[in-house]
């Protein structure tokens, strides 16, 4: 167990007094080395060794004068001798060291002073041997504290991580040893990895033992390591005493981590040399926080090749836990001040706190929502510690309550499910090693007595009730998985089916609802606040009332906050993004209500203050939106455009089209043009072979064009679809929706980054596409309404999203849409500046409407 700093400050005074006259580095250099490990509790002969041969840059041979691999390098010196060519000396020696080997930090010393490079942070200090005392916090990597660590560097060190032991696992399943014993090998080894560094075990212990007593060839390194795990889940007391020293040696972890008897894995040369490089890594930069997701990663080759998609944002995460109860907590200590009883009072209530993450995965939020708690603690007892006294010893051990126990999580998958238990563990350790920086005494939870309740098994059929008690959880969070409805398996269908109790809803709904849906039942009658990461499409479009109103039946719920879309980013290349929102609800009433609003999806978000949060996050009265089969009465009805299903053979390009007519003269007159969203806005020009009213002996005598109805007819007979396979018409569109008057086009699908959607009038002739809607008998009123700034807030509100695109829909935005009550004057002013609109495009005939419209060239005569 490390020494407290108080006591290391302590020898660190004695040791500086014993050699301050030592001037001779042949006489007491090993001596004064010796002792100097011994300030700090560590026995130098177990991690380091002095005069280790190496070859230098120059290929001669040299000696190293102290070298404990991976960590430090030491050069001494006589009294008064040149410790920056000191250190240059120390430096040339790392030509003949493996890269697992090479230092971190480099001490230069000539018995009077002391010269420390830090080569990972690119730092350098140099005091006195009487001010070592005064500096010891430099050499929290000895003592076994873990040292504060550049955040820029995290990244890098969780990717390393992972990559290394990616390379492990697939050394050992091309091997034949695979699943389940595979993953909780991996974990374990994961756990040992980061005691190694962080003070579960003494420094490299780990690393030692397996470098000191496996075999280069690795075919020790099996047996070695399944007698380790044994040691590790037997108490000291009742370990055989004529057990192996340095096995002797590990801490007793318990938790149950190493209960299960594995397969002794055969391990061979490139097996050990891997473990010995992951070894290597500083795994005090591994942060809880996001490993899980990449550790998840390294099961699957293809998933690690862009490891950065697998990150969730530490900032992602807080967008749920700060408004969820973070935000509050901190208010609450502010509001404390230092008075001591309300301090203990809000300690108290930390450790009463219970987090539940239905959809927990590896386990970032608990993990974050841990280390928050943690912080808050600590600067509970921070501020404890000063108001008796700073020179007053506490029992840091007694007086820290906030513990893993308190989180709940249900995994579907196995191994992320482990790793979430030992990210808890391993965030506990970190927080308990800044407890012990700041307090200056050692602190860790060993053997572990409370372990994480993360449960393997799908929530959506594990009663969550059974995990535990609604009445004790005091905030629910996660990020439930996404799937739209038309990607779920029978089985998922089934799922949502019994979380939803709506057979329609199911059948429509994306598979996060269910977590909504059985949230809902599980907080009836409780003061649980949620707080939801969910896809941005249960919040617009039909999805809105069917979810809300299957909600409402379960219990009365009102949303306290909520994340408007934004972009759950990655840094990955190549990644799609996905479209979020954050709701978070309670069924009782909230204190305060915040909308999080986005300027785009990927800027960061503007907290506004809301008098009430509808089911669409817009600070409005509670509205849910049926699809309606009609328009309002008086107002043209909106028909979708007509779908091919024709596998190309109707279309035609430009070229395609001339050739076509040249060839077959007579079939010029079927030749229409056809509009698309993408040809409308982009003023491309496409072509359709339109039959509809064409008599049989006309097709019969085009021979170009029975053969392309004929190609129809095959593509359509080799279709998945029974109803496309027995569809009876090959020369006519698989749906024909065409107006058979002008009308006004709709592009279905178009831009977010446009203040308004270009509609645009058409003539009888030019055939609407399925990727488009038509509004047959349209006036320049309706158009001009339509195009309105009215319109389109009404649209950004209601209508469903393709990613961050907007998704215009007949039966949700246009057919419930609230038309003004205009008066004869108010057309009047409406038509005319209609009218206008499309006068200010007439002006600039070579742009195509996504040029008009886009919002940096949107000209000044069309704003």
């Amino acid at each position: 167990m490390p020494l407290s700093w108080n006591e290391i400050r302590a020898r660190a005074v004695a040791f500086s007094k014993e050699f301050e006259t030592e001037t001779s580095e042949d006489a007491e250099a090993k001596t004064f080395w010796d002792q100097f490990f011994n300030v700090f509790g560590v026995t130098r002969r177990r991690i380091a060794s002095f005069e280790q041969p190496v070859k230098k840059s120059d290929g001669k041979g040299g000696y190293i004068d102290l070298l404990w691999k991976g960590v430090l390098l030491v050069e001494h010196k006589s009294r008064g001798k040149d410790l920056i060519r000191a250190y240059h000396q120390a430096t040339d020696y790392f030509y003949g060291l493996k890269d697992r080997d090479l230092p971190r930090y480099v001490l230069v010393s000539d018995f009077a002073r002391f010269r420390l490079f830090d080569l990972e942070d690119d730092k350098i200090e140099e005091f006195s041997l009487k001010d070592l005392h005064k500096k010891i916090g430099l050499f929290g990597f000895m003592a076994g504290y873990q040292s504060q660590r550049a955040a820029g560097l995290e990244e890098v060190a969780n990717i390393k991580a992972a990559e290394q032991l990616g390379k492990l696992h697939d050394l050992l399943k091309a091997a034949g040893y695979a699943g389940h014993p595979l993953e909780v090998l991996l974990v374990r080894l994961l756990f040992c990895l980061f005691a190694d560094d962080t003070g579960i075990f003494e420094k490299n212990q780990f690393k030692d033992y397996l470098d000191q007593r496996t075999g280069d060839d690795g075919a020790d390194l099996g047996m070695h390591l399944a007698q380790f795990f044994q040691v590790l889940n037997t108490p000291h007391a009742q370990r055989q005493r004529n057990l192996d020293e340095q096995l002797a040696a590990f801490a007793y972890v318990n938790g149950r981590l190493f209960d299960e008897t594995l397969p002794i894995p055969a391990f061979d040369r490139a097996m050990h040399e891997t473990l010995l490089d992951a070894c290597a890594l500083d795994w005090s930069r591994i942060s809880p926080a996001i490993f899980g997701s990449l550790f998840q990663s390294i099961m699957d080759k293809d998933a690690r090749r862009n490891l950065g998609a697998h990150y969730t944002r530490e900032s992602n995460i807080l967008k749920a836990l700060q408004p969820l109860f973070l935000n509050s907590l901190a208010d609450e200590l502010a509001a404390v001040g230092t008075n001591s009883k309300r301090l203990l009072d809000f300690q108290a209530s930390l450790k009463n706190i219970r987090i539940f993450d239905p959809a927990c995965g590896c386990g970032n939020f608990l993990v974050i929502a841990y280390r928050e708690l943690r912080l808050l603690e600590l600067e509970v007892l921070r501020r404890l510690h000063q108001a008796g006294k700073s020179n007053r010893v506490i029992d840091v051990k007694a007086l820290v309550f906030v513990d893993v126990d308190q989180f709940y999580g249900i995994e579907i998958e196995e191994f992320p499910a482990q790793i979430a238990q030992v990210a808890l563990w391993l965030t506990d350790h970190q927080m308990n090693m800044q407890v012990s920086e700041e307090f200056g005494q050692y602190f860790a939870r060993l053997p572990l007595t409370k372990s994480p309740n993360i449960v393997h098994g799908n929530a959506l059929r594990i009663p969550w009730g059974d995990i535990v008690n609604p009445a004790d959880v005091t905030y629910m969070v996660g990020n439930p998985p996404f799937k739209g409805h038309h990607l779920q398996s029978e089985t998922e269908k089934q799922d949502m089916i019994r979380a939803l109790g709506d057979d329609r809803a199911a059948g429509v709904m994306d598979y996060v609802a269910a977590w909504f849906a059985k949230a809902a039942d599980f907080i009836r009658g409780t003061q649980i606040v949620v707080a939801f990461v969910a896809t941005n499409s249960i919040t617009q479009g039909e999805q809105v009332g069917i979810l809300w109103r299957v909600l409402q039946k379960k219990a009365p719920l009102k949303i306290h906050f909520a994340h408007r879309t934004f972009k759950w980013s990655n840094e990955a290349r190549g990644q799609a993004a996905v479209f979020c929102v954050i709701i978070g609800f309670s069924i009782r009433e909230p204190t305060a209500q915040f909308i999080f609003d986005y300027e785009t999806p990927a800027s960061d978000p503007v907290r506004v203050t809301a008098r009430a949060i509808n089911a669409y996050l817009v600070d409005a009265p509670w509205v849910l939106l049926d699809n309606a089969s009609h328009s309002p009465p008086g107002f043209p009805e909106m028909m979708y455009g007509s779908k091919p299903t024709d596998g190309g053979h109707f279309l035609m390009t430009n070229e395609e089209k001339q050739a076509f007519v040249e060839a077959e003269p007579g079939a010029a007159r079927f030749v229409k043009p056809f509009m698309s969203a993408h040809e409308y806005l982009h003023g491309e020009k496409r072509w359709v072979l339109w039959l509809v009213g064409a008599q049989p002996h006309e097709i019969m005598g085009l021979p170009k064009v029975r053969e392309r109805v004929e190609a129809v007819d095959r593509f359509r007979k080799a279709s998945k679809a029974a109803s496309t396979r027995s569809y009876p018409f090959p020369a006519l569109f698989r749906q024909v929706t065409q107006p058979t008057e002008n009308y006004v086009l709709i592009p279905g699908h178009t831009s977010e980054h446009r203040r308004y959607i270009p509609f645009g009038f058409f003539d009888r002739h030019h055939i609407v596409g399925n990727s488009c809607f038509s509004l047959p008998g349209a006036s320049l009123y309706h158009f001009g309404v339509l195009q309105s700034t009215q319109h389109m807030a009404w649209v950004r509100y209601t209508c469903g999203r393709l990613e961050s695109r907007y998704r215009y829909s007949k039966d949700i935005v246009y057919n419930n849409f609230p038309w003004p009550e205009a008066t004869e004057a108010h057309q009047d002013a409406i038509e005319a500046a209609a009218k206008g609109v499309i006068e200010a495009r007439s002006l600039f005939p070579e742009s195509t409407p996504a040029a008009l419209y886009d919002q940096i060239a949107m000209p000044p005569a069309l704003v």
